[in-house]
């Protein structure tokens, strides 16, 4: 085994990203995300693009019809959503996971961007905007959350909708709380040690990566993530300061209305259609 002191993991992480997710159940996500464009949104499909009557009418609909998926990684979910018929780009700031989705594009053609979510700066208005994965969790300070909450809004074309996901304080206490988590794969093995603040709301955890090379020599790899639990209070406050209307919020996992020992919440918020 050969070791990479000062190896950034995200620039490791990136390459085996999609290994240690394999159990994720992103086509059950997407296919939610799909059922709740549809019920809420503004935003079509291919299959379902009405032609535009006008030059501004086609150029109003190419911006609603737009998907950014923000926070994106390797963009697995960017390319189940292109591959619904959605217009979808991809938005990281990590520029390793932007180059590992471009890897895996297989000739869709999705434009990938190379951004913070707190300091979005988009060429046009969207439809639909994503945030799936517990990404908004690794905004650490409500000045963060609100800034890319806004940055959201600012982009959503009148009728447009935010979806995301976020853990709870709940999940951090209760069910990872202090524990280390390891697993050995045929390419990858991991140590994940994890602490929660309950204090500061802030769960911090330490992954250690060994990725197996071609040459048979492991390297390791490891980075610090840290986390903020995010609770149902926190996004009505957030969706009421950028002038976002709820649609849904619920228990991402049942379904059903958020309870105090609710894990991940789902939500989807609603720019208000101009009258």
């Amino acid at each position: 085994m050969e070791e990479t002191g000062g190896t950034s993991a995200y620039q490791a992480f990136a390459g085996v990203y999609d290994e240690l997710m394999a159990d994720v159940p992103y086509d059950e996500w997407c296919e939610r995300i799909d059922r709740d464009i549809r019920k809420y949104g503004v935003t079509k499909t291919n299959e379902n693009r009405e032609k535009a009557s006008s030059e501004d009418e086609e150029v109003l609909a190419s911006e609603r019809d737009l998907v950014a998926d923000l926070a994106c990684g390797t963009g697995i979910v960017t390319r189940k959503l292109f591959d619904k018929g959605y217009d979808v780009f991809g938005i990281d700031i990590s520029s390793e996971m932007l180059t590992r989705a471009s890897d895996l594009d297989e000739g869709r053609g999705i434009m990938y961007l190379n951004q913070d979510i707190c300091e979005l700066d988009l060429y046009s208005t969207i439809g639909t905007a994503i945030c799936i994965c517990d990404s908004l969790n690794y905004l650490l300070s409500d000045e963060e959350l609100q800034s890319a909450f806004d940055g959201v809004s600012n982009f959503l074309y009148p009728g447009g909708i935010f979806i995301f996901d976020c853990n709870t304080s709940f999940k951090y206490r209760e069910s990872i709380g202090e524990s280390t988590i390891a697993e050995a794969g045929e390419n990858v093995s991991f140590i994940w040690d994890n602490y929660y603040d309950e204090d500061e709301n802030v769960n911090e955890y330490d992954l250690t990566l060994f990725i197996k090379r071609e040459d048979g020599l492991y390297e390791r790899a490891e980075e610090t993530h840290l986390q903020r639990g995010i609770e149902k209070d926190d996004i009505e406050h957030l969706a009421e300061n950028c002038g976002l209307e709820i649609m849904l919020i619920s228990d991402s996992d049942t379904g059903k209305e958020v309870t105090p020992e609710t894990e991940r919440i789902y939500a989807v918020l609603k720019k208000p259609a101009q009258v």
